[in-house]
């Protein structure tokens, strides 16, 4: 950090710039970890450590790739369930064999519970449809295993759009043309790896390019990806089923916080996504430090 602050960001060797991204994650991380240590007793401060590690990785790569991997998601639950037989105390028991069975059905419920609000959100808001002012042209163009999806100024790739096998994507236009035919007055109708236009059924292995005018598309929309159903799970391995239901309160009432503020300033597009993990991780940091305080707290407002 103290590199970074003396050579104004930038390599020492070529000069070329060094993102703040990076200096940001290593302050934070300091901070945390100084924070941790003077909060908790030394077995759980290690532990602890260990778990926002896995907080800060997959938060800023939620940041980045709206993805949480695998190594950070099931490596956290992996990693919360061992803390927790090793240091009890992070369960709330003396008994290695009773934390090991809370941190597993603590992880369970954390994946169990964001299961069935994604389920839900998926019957409730799983498609969306934007209605254009005006015709807006797009392009769908095949690019290796994925394709490129642009429709008026906003990009995307075609595999974001579907994260189930029975997705559909509507696209009804004045006019379009698939490679070298064209259709007017027509609705495509996408699957993944097809298309379906006037009752035929092209694959799209065999098309290289579509474009057109459209006047609405209906994109199909998920309440949130999988990889935040296993980084609840990390949070309960490591914190307990109170910081689950603390967490996923959290969470979702600040990303709600943001989502409204970005639409009112107008920072977001049809096209945008919002990571959850971050506010995920947000709900367990503060549940971490400040759990007992605000159940205490809570407890006052109900007591006579």
């Amino acid at each position: 950090m103290i590199s970074w602050i003396a050579l104004g960001g930038r390599c020492a060797n070529c000069g070329a710039k060094i993102s703040f991204r990076y200096f940001a994650v290593e302050l934070v991380t300091a901070l945390l970890f100084l924070a941790i240590w003077q909060s908790f007793p030394w077995q759980i401060a290690i532990a602890y450590w260990i778990f926002v590690s896995f907080l800060i990785i997959g938060t800023f790569i939620d940041f980045e790739h709206f993805i949480i991997p695998d190594r950070v998601t099931i490596g956290g639950i992996i990693a919360g369930v061992a803390c927790s037989v090793i240091v009890p105390a992070l369960m709330e028991t003396d008994s290695r064999v009773a934390a090991g069975v809370r941190a597993l059905l603590a992880a369970a419920l954390g994946y169990v519970i964001l299961w069935i609000v994604l389920e839900a959100g998926k019957i409730a808001f799983g498609r969306k449809r934007i209605r254009f002012d005006a015709p807006t042209p797009f392009t769908w163009i095949k690019r290796g295993e994925d394709a490129d999806f642009v429709v008026g100024t906003e990009e995307s790739l075609w595999s974001d759009y579907f994260a189930r096998e029975k997705d559909r994507l509507l696209l009804r236009c004045d006019e379009t043309r698939i490679d070298h035919e064209t259709f007017a007055n027509v609705t495509l109708d996408f699957r993944y790896d097809r298309v379906n236009v006037e009752g035929r059924a092209l694959m799209l292995d065999d098309v290289t390019h579509i474009s057109g005018v459209a006047r609405e598309l209906v994109i199909p929309r998920e309440a949130m990806g999988r990889g935040d159903l296993k980084f609840l799970g990390a949070i309960g391995a490591f914190l307990g089923w109170r910081a689950v239901l603390f967490s996923l309160f959290a969470g979702s009432l600040l990303g709600s916080i943001v989502g409204l503020v970005t639409l009112v300033v107008g920072k977001r597009v049809w096209s945008a996504k919002l990571p959850f993990g971050p506010y995920l991780a947000f709900g367990a940091l503060t549940w971490m430090f400040f759990g007992e305080i605000l159940l205490r707290w809570y407890g006052t407002l109900l007591s006579p």
